[in-house]
């Protein structure tokens, strides 16, 4: 059909809502491309970084992966059991009154060590020491009466031999003098009972301690055998510590109690020696070797420095824990355990000669269970499967699996995988020069528009990880 000049007309409007879309998607494309330039500057820079740092040092064959390491040794190690224990005094005693009375004075003050015989509590005497005096009396009297009747005793019996009374009035005389007699006996009681009275007045210390909270206080009055007690007095030195290990050592804890008494060592819940004054970390930049050497002090007195021994094992084992209770005696001289304070127990069961030993930073978790990496002697490492006896601190007993003295990997073990290539250092040195993986990973992870350059190990993932 031929196009008219009313065809152009009818279509113009047409054209003119169609410019309109296909410049608004020219402009689009045009932004878009230029929002692309750098992102692929930064996949460049990154690619570039890749070829120097991070994991591609280690993995993609561009040079050594920097770790630290150590060597397993061969050395004597305690056998151990730990557990959580809580010190309690080897004797608790609750102070009471033997008399009532009105207290009339304290001789110590709250929480003050006292020892065995000293004088606690003094209550008013007055009336035991009048009660005293009428037993004293009565005792006298009586003490006079009998040695009279002792006397018409002698003469009735006289008077009965030669038949002048009658045997009636003998007997009845006879009976009088021996009724005295019981009566004297029963007087000398009540003196002593008056003296002992006396006496209670007078509280002393049963047993040598540490005091805790009066409950009374001077011009209170005392009651005998009251429930609740004057003072609670606890013995610290020496002290318990309670604790319970799982019934299945229980063999090896009577083996070795049957040899000689087992040895315990405790420390507080915090990890430190019950007393160990608190030190405070190092100052960031400073120097953790310098100072006056409170660190190391820390360290040596990790353990109680007396140390305990096994007291006592519970004659059955728990059956709904399945432990076993036990209690260890500590001389606690310098009063380092106190009572109801919770510990970290640790049983020494014996003694283990030639165990293989590694730093605990060495042993790694996987599915298939504890691994190491054992670097070989052209300086790469293997992946090899331990088995793990113990850990002692620190450091790990390794069973199956390695022998002493072989290298192993205690940091760096995210970029490594087995077969490959390591160079050693110390901790901190992490940095590494520029193509053999010393960026770490710290630079994959930077946003878009990474800055790295080609070939140096700063670059590490700072590029990729651009959008």
């Amino acid at each position: 059909m031929p196009i008219t000049p009313r065809h152009l007309l009818l279509s113009a409007p047409l054209g003119r809502f169609l410019i309109v879309p296909v410049v608004l998607v020219s402009v689009i494309a045009a932004s878009c491309s230029k929002a692309a330039e750098p992102g692929a500057a930064g996949a460049e820079a990154g690619a570039g970084g890749r070829a120097g740092g991070g994991r591609a040092g280690g993995r993609g064959g561009g040079g050594p992966v920097p770790v630290v390491t150590a060597h397993s040794q061969v050395k004597a190690m305690p056998i151990t059991i730990p557990a959580v224990g809580t010190a309690e005094p080897l004797v608790t005693v609750q102070v009471r009154a033997q008399v009532t009375g009105q207290l009339s004075r304290v001789h110590f003050s709250e929480g003050q060590e006292v020892r065995k015989g000293e004088t606690l509590f003094t209550l008013d005497a007055r009336p035991f020491e009048a009660a005293l005096r009428q037993a004293e009396a009565v005792l006298a009297r009586d003490t006079a009466q009998s040695k009279n009747a002792k006397s018409q005793q002698a003469r009735y019996k006289e008077l009965f031999d030669k038949g002048l009374i009658p045997r009636d009035q003998f007997e009845t005389q006879d009976a009088t003098a021996a009724a005295l007699e019981a009566t004297l006996a029963a007087d000398q009681s009540q003196v002593e009972n008056a003296r002992l009275s006396l006496q209670y007045t007078v509280v002393k210390a049963p047993i040598s301690g540490r005091t805790g909270a009066l409950a009374v206080h001077a011009g209170d009055l005392v009651r005998a055998n009251d429930t609740a007690p004057l003072v609670v007095i606890n013995q610290l030195a020496p002290i318990y510590v309670s604790f319970s290990v799982p019934g299945r050592y229980l063999p090896e804890i009577r083996q070795g109690q049957a040899k000689r008494p087992l040895q315990i060592q405790v420390r507080d819940s915090q990890g430190d020696a019950p007393g160990t004054p608190q030190v405070a970390p190092p100052a960031p930049g400073s120097d953790p070797a310098a100072g006056d050497g409170r660190q190391a002090a820390r360290s040596q007195g990790a353990f109680v420095k007396e140390g305990g021994v096994v007291s006592f094992i519970d004659n059955a084992v728990d059956p709904t824990t399945g432990t076993i209770k036990l209690k260890g005696t500590f001389d606690n001289a310098d009063h380092a355990l106190w009572p109801g304070l919770f510990v970290q127990v640790t049983l020494v069961l014996g003694n283990d000669p030639t165990a293989v030993v590694v730093p605990a930073a060495a042993v790694q978790a996987s599915q298939a269970g504890q691994y190491v990496f054992v670097v070989g002697s052209d300086r790469t490492v293997e992946m090899r499967t331990v088995k793990v006896s113990r850990q002692q601190g620190e450091e790990m007993v390794i069973s199956e699996g390695l022998k002493g003295g072989e290298e192993v990997v205690t940091d760096g073990h995210l970029r490594l995988t087995p077969g490959a290539r390591i160079t050693t250092g110390t901790r901190g040195q992490g940095a590494g020069t520029p193509g053999q993986g010393g960026g770490g990973e710290r630079g994959e992870r930077s946003g878009a528009g990474g800055t790295a350059e080609p070939g140096q190990g700063g670059g590490g993932r700072r590029g990729s990880g651009g959008n």
